[in-house]
């Protein structure tokens, strides 16, 4: 009897074994330095696309529901809404825009990743219409889309120059 009973409770050991979940497939190992470079590149070659003053180029940095805010105006919702913040600017006769980021990171997954830098920005005064200045800081999110790419969803300025 004891044969008959060992047999059937060792087949059901190791069938319970066989119910067990499979480990979890392993996330693919984010290449930071790789990712952190191809920002890094897009943020130079948006220097160079406002330098050009090509707006759509500029604009096209954005996800459709983007969300840009810049000092001392309403927050522009959405691709259009910055689309036409991005014309306004780049149509000033004197504009200068250059901003680099100190800072790149990167989330563990590698779907989302802010930049935190410095941007200097020359525009006409709109009373005197001579060149200012405005110096400040920027921090922008970025979120990776499904072909890979990188586009902006939300992008805050804010000066350091204070209201007079």
């Amino acid at each position: 009897m004891l044969k008959f009973s060992v047999v059937p409770l060792t087949g059901l050991l190791l069938l319970a074994g066989c119910n067990s979940a499979p480990p979890p497939a392993a996330a693919p190992a984010v290449d930071v330095a790789a990712e952190q470079s191809k920002i890094r590149d897009i943020e130079s070659g948006w220097v160079r696309e406002a330098a050009a003053k090509d707006v759509e180029k500029a604009a096209g940095h954005y996800t459709d529901d983007a969300v840009l805010i810049i000092s001392g105006s309403p927050a522009a919702k959405g691709k259009d809404a910055i689309r036409g913040a991005w014309k306004a600017l780049l149509e000033d006769p004197n504009v200068k825009l250059t901003f680099s980021a100190d800072r790149v990171e990167l989330s563990a997954s590698g779907d989302m990743a802010t930049t935190k830098g410095s941007y200097t920005l020359t525009v006409t005064n709109p009373k005197t219409k001579k060149p200012i200045e405005d110096k400040g800081s920027y921090l922008t999110v970025y979120k990776k889309q499904a072909d890979g790419s990188w586009k902006v969803i939300e992008d805050v300025t804010a000066s350091e120059i204070a209201p007079k």
